[in-house]
């Protein structure tokens, strides 16, 4: 009898701690987000890290929170992706942050600073360098907490239609360039144009800009811009490294239980590292066949660059002198980024300079 009443009293045991699991399960709600990109659909790795985001959520959280994803222009048009997040459109957003620096210039350090940190030293900056906690005092303000979800690494310089010899062939061109880069190359004469991805084109084609950067040779392409200018410069000087945030209202944060903050952080940061994986892999045969297209391969000339290079430090300290929050970032992103070249110098920089090129010369 007893050992009846002990298998019985067991075998209650056992069925409790099997419905237990799905019953913690069920107790999480039921969520349901939408986010709003600055790009299209037709860039698969940009817009396509959105897309792995929300799926990686959907996963892990048994499809309990689901985020609905908006290419640009379907909820709000690509550059207004941080107000939709910031009064509440939307519940997140995937923009780069430096389309914003007509709210403030410090944006432009949480996605690229012109001469700045290649894609390695801004995400050491970001992680362990205090940047991630000096940017999310700079977004709070603007009613949004930040992850970082994406990195284009080091970009192209972009698409002219006349080649590019001196520092005088700036003078009046007209060109579409994210960030500080346009208020630098302005003092050369440049007349800088802010469009989202999908307007370059239409913009190239009919005249209205000159020239054009966006990101590199995959997306370039994807994009068409090799049919309407055939000189394709670089290195882009203003993104040695361009990070892509995901931006998050402030309530909809909140209001979120502490297991799915951890998995959204997560799928966020396995985004970051899946963008820049990927754009490596594609970015070179893609650069190929544009070069095989007809594209002029052209680098910008040095006393161009040393030339922009100038104008950017003296910039940075008007700037710093105006404006508190960009001094403060400023102020510990320099000292940051002066250290990281000297690490790179001696172990990085000597290894890739070798065996590039050993490479060149094999061919």
């Amino acid at each position: 009898m007893k050992r009846r009443a002990f298998l019985t009293s067991a075998g209650v045991g056992l069925a409790a701690s099997t419905v237990a699991a799905p019953a913690i399960a069920q107790s999480q709600p039921e969520i349901k987000w939408r986010m709003a990109s600055s790009y299209p659909k037709s860039l698969d790795t940009i817009y396509g890290a959105a897309e792995l985001i929300a799926r990686r959520v959907a996963a892990a959280t048994d499809n309990k929170f689901q985020i609905r994803t908006f290419a640009a222009g379907e909820i709000v048009p690509a550059l207004q992706v941080l107000d939709a997040v910031q009064n509440g459109t939307v519940e997140c957003g995937q923009s780069a942050a430096y389309f914003y620096i007509g709210k403030d210039p410090t944006f432009c350090f949480d996605t690229a600073m012109p001469f700045g940190l290649n894609t390695r030293q801004h995400i050491a900056w970001m992680m362990h360098g205090g940047g991630l906690e000096l940017m999310r005092e700079l977004f709070k303000d603007h009613n949004i907490y930040n992850i970082p979800a994406g990195n284009t690494s080091a970009q192209m310089g972009g698409w002219f239609r006349k080649e590019i010899k001196s520092t005088e062939d700036l003078n009046g061109l007209k060109m579409r360039v994210g960030g500080l880069a346009g208020t630098i190359m302005s003092k050369l004469g440049l007349v800088p144009q802010q469009l989202g991805g999908g307007d370059i084109y239409p913009a190239l084609e009919r005249g209205t800009i000159d020239a054009a950067e966006f990101v590199g040779p995959y997306d370039d392409e994807k994009l068409g811009f090799h049919k309407v200018a055939k000189y394709y410069y670089s290195p882009g000087w203003w993104e040695g490294s361009a990070q892509i945030p995901l931006m998050i209202n402030i309530t909809a944060w909140e209001q979120l239980p502490a297991s799915y903050k951890v998995i959204l952080e997560q799928a966020c940061w396995e985004a970051n590292s899946w963008m820049i994986a990927k754009y490596d892999t594609v970015n070179a045969a893609a650069l190929k066949r544009l070069v095989a297209g007809g594209a002029q391969l052209r680098a910008f000339p040095r006393e161009l660059m040393q030339a922009c290079e100038k104008i950017a430090n003296e910039l940075y300290d008007e700037l710093s002198a105006k404006n508190s929050r960009f001094k403060k970032v400023y102020d510990a992103w320099k000292p940051f980024r002066d250290e990281e070249r000297l690490w790179f110098r001696v172990a990085e920089n000597s290894f890739d300079s070798y065996i590039y090129s050993q490479s060149a010369q094999r061919k």
